[in-house]
């Protein structure tokens, strides 16, 4: 089984003002510059047949190049419970429509339509439930932002559970026009 994921790996500038932000948090498990990315859409386990024709419909994807910039910061929790930190990014119609294409082409190959709202963001930290506070650090970081940068592909990715944390293969780079 393939674990997959569509994404948008933002530019080295935008990474370094990520990882820079970082920090603060005991206890929180911080991403490495390899794992930042933007997901457009998370797809999940897919069988070898199902992954090819995934990659596939993805190539008839043609959209423009979206803009992103960061803008704040938050979390995101399950019955009150902390369990990740984010950095959000500005809306953008175009960003909108790629998720709604890829959708589009994911439904095509076989996989089910997202049904949860888009929601922006590259992922920080990962937090257990020992983790410290994080008031501190969403404070800190509020008025995060950046000025907006094109992004000229997408990604379908291989994500890998370990013990160390999720690794993201390069299974295929789709260029945006």
């Amino acid at each position: 089984m393939h674990r997959l994921f569509v994404a948008l790996r933002p530019p080295r500038a935008t990474r370094e003002q990520l990882l820079d932000a970082m920090g603060g948090v005991p206890g929180a498990r911080w991403q490495s510059d390899d794992q930042l990315h933007l997901t457009v859409r998370f797809i999940g386990e897919v069988d070898r047949p199902l992954a090819d024709d995934i990659a596939a419909c993805l190539a008839a994807v043609d959209h423009p190049r979206p803009a992103i910039a960061l803008r704040g910061a938050g979390s995101f929790d399950h019955k009150g419970h902390v369990h990740s930190l984010w950095a959000g990014i500005a809306p953008d119609e175009a960003l909108k429509q790629l998720h709604d294409r890829i959708d589009r082409a994911l439904t095509r190959a076989g996989v089910e339509p997202d049904t949860r709202a888009f929601t922006p963001h590259i992922t920080l930290a990962r937090l257990g439930r020992q983790a410290g506070p994080v008031e501190p650090f969403l404070a800190r970081i509020a008025g995060l932002a950046s000025a907006p940068v094109t992004i000229d592909a997408f990604i379908l990715f291989e994500s890998r559970l370990g013990h160390e944390g999720a690794s993201y293969e390069a299974v295929a780079r789709y260029p945006l026009i």
